[in-house]
């Protein structure tokens, strides 16, 4: 079950955090007046279904693995669902964290609370000494990642409920 890109298209999860999985179809330089923001890249997802969704990645945006995106590859886009969206069509949305589509690797972004349980109750997180913790600068995390907004990294999990497993990598995101 690749419950990282919740089947196709829009994701819902319940928790802090929904995500969009599609074809990069155009990836275009945002401008302010006259000006090209070469820091500010506007995105344009298309799902499997055909609908399209944009995304701003600006310079607080993750990208997992420090992956150089492009247009014709298949990537998820993460973005918060407590923040106002404007109401147009196609949806636009300001991406909190960005991943390359990858075999085997599944991803949850969400708020783990205190006993390291997702918001969306989906997912339970055991750690050891093997896990990569991480800040969104590739720097180590010196603290516990309970009660902080994550990206976890996981090959595999249980089948309970809520699933469980021991990730390969935690990204703590530390601004939001």
């Amino acid at each position: 079950m690749d419950s990282m890109f919740c089947g196709r298209g829009n994701c819902l999860t319940g928790g802090l955090y929904a995500s969009v999985t599609g074809s990069i179809v155009e990836m275009v330089p945002t401008r302010s007046g006259r000006q090209v923001s070469g820091c500010t890249i506007f995105v344009t997802l298309e799902d499997e279904s055909g609908s399209t969704v944009n995304f701003i990645m600006g310079p607080d945006t993750y990208v997992v693995d420090f992956t150089t995106l492009s247009v014709g590859m298949q990537a998820t886009f993460w973005y918060r669902t407590d923040v106002p969206v404007p109401l147009i069509y196609p949806p636009q949305y300001v991406a909190s964290v960005a991943a390359q589509v990858k075999n085997g690797r599944m991803i949850d972004v969400d708020h783990y609370n205190d006993s390291l349980v997702n918001d969306a109750q989906t997912l339970q997180l055991n750690i050891d000494g093997s896990v990569d913790l991480r800040t969104t600068n590739n720097q180590y995390f010196q603290a516990s990642p309970a009660g902080q907004n994550l990206v976890v990294l996981y090959e595999t999990s249980t089948r309970s409920i809520p699933a469980q497993t021991t990730p390969r990598k935690i990204v703590v995101l530390c601004n939001s």
